[in-house]
């Protein structure tokens, strides 16, 4: 089928949006690729349909869980064939589903950046028809970006098996230096191409408000604006809150952080996708990889730390190309508070080194050992055994990833797991003595293939109905089958994971990389001036300013932002000009008045036109200040 067949069938498009037509026809003459394309710009189907186009399977890199499972469920309903990898999946799974990708007809694999490097998967790769790789979120690969992740410096080591396959680097935000480092750290090619979007979206009104009251000016602009919504926040107690004071307005709105379950999270984002919820209150762990496109506005009620999240969060608002609205809530207090965000967010070495000490007394690591072991981490429980900052704690470990010495996974999810421990004529003795049993073994073997041979990734909510069993009387028997032995059943685990990637260091020998660290510091701080100068700003057009610090100088004003409107209510006529003129010179005829009390007299002018009048007459030397301060006409 042609690219615009592919379309058609699959996603029901006549014509593709700016730019796709072009990536994709460049991908398909085998050229490495970077696209830039802003949040709905429809980046995945850059990579999808020219994977379509080719025999093989195309490989997909993404950090992300969760936006790795939806865009597999979102192809197979499409009739379109997909694997994906991810943790939590057992060592039988992973390698099932690395021979499907090499024997089977399936089209996409996805997988994480740090699944590369596994024996498993490089043993694997050679046999499988590469056609494409796709790198999304690519700006995770500069360490001079916003969101680094040490694992996507080493995708370039593809090209040792992949030779003659193109890259499609994709993201939605990037600077014009994470661009080059993009293309440099993925090893591009000299026939390498570039694609960036405009920046400008038509639709979406960018206001920002300096209030003394947030919770009064939120009620306002979602009681103004109907439809979905979204409030991000930057703590998950303030989640909360928020979410409690819109209920008590009879707002129906719900929250959402990494702390919550994994089923309550995709509940809570369920109930939103589908209106049952209104309005969703989240710190930036919502959104990623969510396309509705009725969503009517997005508020900020924190600020955020860069231009790069807020444009990604801000533009989840008005998919529909509808009118929507993106709303940032400020206060003097959080402008003083961003300053200080580098010295929080980049701890002395020695905080570091403190921190790391700690972690491992905590796991009751010994030195020189630990390389590969994972272990359950309460981030909360550690910073209260050690009465170490939460903060300190948080982005000292933050630090340590990027050095490569652990991971830590706060969205962590792992099946539950059985096998038999006994052959199958200890189980029939088992049943014969423990008849109550005889249901769930049944259902164990009907359900399960090979659950005698390997664990196997078990789901209880779906075997008690297959075996018409109440839930909680399920469990209580499955974990007496592992209490009798004749099981080994490990319940699902929803807790963050430390993995270990280096053995415990000596205390003496401890090192991070000082001079990289102290320049991701310098660009962070160089990123809080940017949003620090968004905020601040207020003539120039919003959408300009987030295009220009993006490299897209091209755009126009939009005419919708609040700084636009502002300076288009500033336009004034000739007769304007003369009337307001005319009311000045009336009232400091009678006498010399300071502003503020010709301003109270003329309430009836707007204050910017006022003084834009006043500069005017001034300049002319038609008026001026005398000495007490008072103005004075001459």
């Amino acid at each position: 089928m042609t690219i615009h067949e592919i379309l058609k069938l699959y996603w029901g498009y006549d014509t593709f949006r700016p730019l796709q037509e072009d990536i994709i026809n460049t991908v398909l003459e085998g050229n490495d690729t970077l696209a830039l394309l802003p949040t709905g710009g429809g980046k995945s189907i850059c990579f999808q349909v020219p994977a379509l186009a080719k025999e093989g399977l195309c490989l997909v890199i993404s950090p992300l869980i969760a936006l790795m499972k939806d865009q597999v469920q979102n192809l197979k309903n499409k009739g379109i064939p997909a694997l994906s990898i991810s943790a939590g999946m057992s060592f039988l799974e992973v390698k099932k589903t690395l021979q499907n990708a090499v024997h089977g007809n399936y089209k996409f694999l996805y997988v994480s950046p740090e699944r590369l490097e596994t024996n498993l998967f490089l043993e694997y790769l050679p046999a499988m028809n590469i056609n494409l790789v796709a790198v999304d979120e690519a700006h995770c690969i500069s360490q001079w970006g916003y969101d680094f992740r040490p694992p996507y410096m080493r995708i370039a080591l593809l090209r040792e098996y992949l030779k003659e396959t193109p890259i499609l680097a994709l993201t939605a935000s990037a600077t014009a230096t994470v661009q080059d480092d993009i293309c440099t750290n993925l090893a591009f090619s000299k026939k390498q191409l570039r694609f960036q979007q405009s920046f400008e979206r038509a639709n979406l009104s960018y206001s920002v408000f300096n209030v003394a009251s947030k919770q009064n000016k939120l009620l306002e602009i979602l009681n103004n604006v109907k439809g979905s919504a979204i409030v991000y926040c930057k703590s998950r107690r303030h989640t909360k809150d928020i979410t409690d004071l819109l209920l008590l307005n009879n707002i129906n709105a719900s929250y959402y952080h990494a702390g919550l379950t994994t089923d309550e999270r995709n509940k809570r984002q369920e109930a939103w996708i589908n209106n049952t919820t209104r309005v969703i209150v989240s710190t930036n762990a919502f959104g990623m990889g969510i396309d509705k496109a009725t969503v009517r506005v997005v508020v900020h009620y924190d600020v955020p730390y860069c231009l790069e999240n807020y444009y990604q969060e801000a533009g989840r608002a008005g998919r529909d190309g509808k009118r929507a609205y993106a709303v940032s809530l400020f206060n003097n207090r959080e402008l003083q508070d961003l300053k200080l965000q580098s010295a929080i967010r980049y701890p002395n070495k020695e905080e570091i080194k403190k921190v790391y000490a700690a972690i491992m007394n905590y796991l009751q690591v010994a030195a020189g050992s630990g390389e590969g072991v994972s272990f359950d981490f309460d981030l909360s429980a550690f910073t209260a055994a050690f009465k170490i900052n939460i903060l300190t704690s948080t982005y000292s470990i933050k630090t340590l990833e990027q050095e490569e010495i652990l991971q830590f996974n706060e969205v962590f999810f792992k099946n539950s797991t059985l096998v038999f421990n006994c052959d199958k004529e200890q189980l029939v003795a088992f049943e014969q003595q423990y008849p109550q049993f005889e249901a769930v073994i049944k259902g164990l073997l009907r359900s399960y293939e090979g659950i005698f041979d390997f664990p196997a990734a078990i789901y209880e909510s779906q075997l008690a109905k297959f075996i018409q069993k109440k839930l909680p009387e399920l469990l209580k028997e499955l974990k007496q089958l592992h209490q009798l032995g004749i099981v080994d059943y490990t319940p699902q685990k929803d807790k963050p994971q430390i993995t270990l990637l280096q053995n415990r260091m000596y205390a003496d020998s401890f090192v991070i990389n000082l001079t990289n660290y102290l320049k991701r510091k310098q660009n962070f701080e160089k990123r809080i001036d940017s949003i620090y100068n968004y905020i601040q700003q207020t003539t120039i057009c919003r959408s300009r300013l987030i295009a220009a610090y993006f490299n897209d100088l091209a755009i126009k004003e939009c005419g919708i932002c609040d700084n636009c409107i502002n300076q288009n209510d500033l336009v004034i006529d000739v007769e304007e000009f003369e009337t307001i003129a005319a009311s000045i010179f009336k009232q400091l005829a009678k006498k010399p008045l300071l502003p503020a009390e010709l301003i109270k007299k003329l309430a009836d002018i707007k204050k910017e036109k006022f003084w834009k009048v006043m500069d005017y007459l001034q300049a002319e030397n038609k008026i001026n200040f005398n000495k007490e301060g008072k103005m004075q006409k001459i």
